[in-house]
Parts: structure tokens; C-alpha cells; sequence
């Protein structure tokens, strides 16, 4: 026969008055999204250019 085990769990929540608040500053990742845009643009258009010459 199989033992019927209840296990009850209590957690307390307690409110934090000293709490920080979470301000990431994404100005570098910005400016690296914005560079491989750039980038990526720029050899999309390398790519189309030689395209016509490959004909």
C-alpha cells in the first residue's frame, strides 16, 4: 500500500522598505545595435552592387 504523505509549506512575505530600484543604462547597447545595422546596411548594398557586376 502506498503512505499518503501531506507536507504543507508556509512562505512568509515580508514587504522590504529599503528597496533599489532596477535602472540599467543601454546607452552602449544602443549605440552596438546601431552599429551592426549600419554594418549589416551597409554589406546588403555591397552584395546588391556586385550582384550586377557578376552578370
Amino acid at each position: 500500500m502506498a503512505k499518503s504523505n501531506k507536507r504543507t509549506t508556509t512562505v512568509s512575505v515580508t514587504p522590504s522598505t529599503s528597496r533599489a530600484e532596477f535602472n540599467p543604462d543601454y546607452s552602449t547597447v544602443k549605440k552596438d545595435l546601431a552599429r551592426i545595422g549600419t554594418l549589416a546596411g551597409f554589406f546588403i548594398v555591397v552584395l546588391i552592387v556586385l550582384s550586377f557586376f557578376i552578370k
